[in-house]
């Protein structure tokens, strides 16, 4: 497993977490410190793949990412990806999911911003709803499209939907029979 250290234009890909810590002794505004330098031990001898980051002061940080690269430009062209699969299976990403071909039924759940009328003084705002629909539909994306055709039929044309991508967008998958 190597590590690629990165401080501002700084960088390097080592393939041994001593070489690591003298990359970031030669830095002064690093501080290393025995604290630090444990610390830095531990994330390389763990199971942990996610990238670190080590504040140095204020909104300035330098970062740690293990990675199966053996050179730099294999890193940057992203060659050597670890890919983090929970109990062996691969995680679909959402753009997978969305535009999975699956004709049935679904279940979709959207958070929008519906423009209401505040009675009494006329004055309109924007009002967090919820909506749960089935329909029949041949993916999670086709499912997204007609909720949000339903609904813009049925709301101010000023509310505001979200992507089908982001978390405001939930579907499930029901089956051929209702």
């Amino acid at each position: 497993m190597n590590l690629y250290l990165r401080y501002f234009d700084r960088e390097i890909l080592v393939n041994n977490v001593d070489d690591a810590i003298a990359f970031l002794a030669g830095i002064d505004e690093i501080g290393m410190n025995p604290v630090l330098e444990q610390d830095i031990r531990d994330y390389a001898a763990s199971d942990v793949f996610y990238p670190k980051r080590y504040k140095t002061r204020p909104r300035v940080y330098f970062i740690i990412i293990k990675t199966e690269a053996a050179t730099m430009q294999d890193f940057k062209e992203k060659k050597a990806v670890h890919g983090i699969e929970p109990m062996g299976k691969p995680v679909p990403s959402t753009l997978t999911r969305l535009t999975e071909e699956r004709e049935g039924w679904y279940e979709g759940a959207i958070d929008f911003k519906r423009v209401l009328q505040v009675p009494g003084t006329g004055k309109f705002q924007y009002r967090d709803t919820h909506f749960v629909a089935r329909c029949k539909a041949v993916s999670g994306q086709d499912c997204y499209n007609r909720i949000v055709d339903h609904l813009s039929q049925r709301v101010d044309s000023r509310s505001q939907f979200p992507s089908a991508k982001g978390k405001n967008f939930k579907f499930q998958y029901l089956g051929m029979c209702k």
